[in-house]
């Protein structure tokens, strides 16, 4: 069967022989969060997904510090070695998704820690989130790791996963995600390979 234009676009990881990376990232390292638990159903579905090659990273595994490099990330002349197993982990994916919660109205400082250590391993490359809380579902989270990722020449996709009272669908550690979000989360990863895909050849 001949590929439109659409599909050619979309299979142009396979035609390649090579499938994008994306790094679903948990962000909250808190005792007793909630993150980790959507992260791995989200996990699922980017797997079922089959348009990128995926892999869970944890920052409560990560284990980054404060940020405590003395020179400007844009350098990127590093003097711990926390710092460069975090911008080998970065520098490996090409797309990111951040599976966030929203703290006092904000983003988690986690993320923005995690975000502050690097620059150039973060450049021309696409975001999306996945966000859970309350009644806002952690959306204004989102919309300030947005302003920040930004800075530092990523690309903020608009399709989004939003989980408000995310803790009704967690039965024994498991979050039991509904239809809805499941349909999101398909419709963000079409959109989100667009984008790596687009973004590929600023990358070199």
């Amino acid at each position: 069967m001949r590929l439109g234009w659409f599909d050619g676009w979309s299979l142009l990881p396979y035609l390649r022989g090579l499938m994008p990376s994306l790094h679903v990232v948990v962000v909250s390292t808190r005792p007793g969060r909630g993150g980790l638990a959507v992260g791995k159903w989200f996990e699922e579905r980017a797997r079922e997904h089959a348009g990128f090659d995926v892999t869970l990273v944890d920052l409560a595994e990560v284990n980054l510090p404060l940020l405590d490099e003395p020179k400007h990330p844009r350098f990127q002349d590093y003097t711990h070695e926390h710092t460069k197993k975090w911008s080998a982990i970065v520098s490996a994916a090409d797309a990111f998704v951040f599976v966030t919660p929203e703290y006092n109205y904000g983003m988690a400082p986690t993320l923005l820690n995690a975000l502050d250590f690097l620059f150039r391993e973060w450049n021309y490359k696409p975001a999306a989130f996945v966000s859970y809380g309350g009644v806002s579902g952690g959306t204004r989270s989102q919309q300030m790791a947005k302003l920040v990722i930004t800075s530092l020449r990523m690309m903020p996709i608009p399709e989004a996963v939003t989980i408000p009272f995310y803790e009704r669908a967690m039965k024994g550690g498991v979050f039991a995600g509904d239809e809805i979000q499941a349909k999101a989360a398909k419709g963000m990863l079409d959109e989100l390979l667009r984008w790596t895909n687009a973004l590929r050849p600023m990358r070199g």
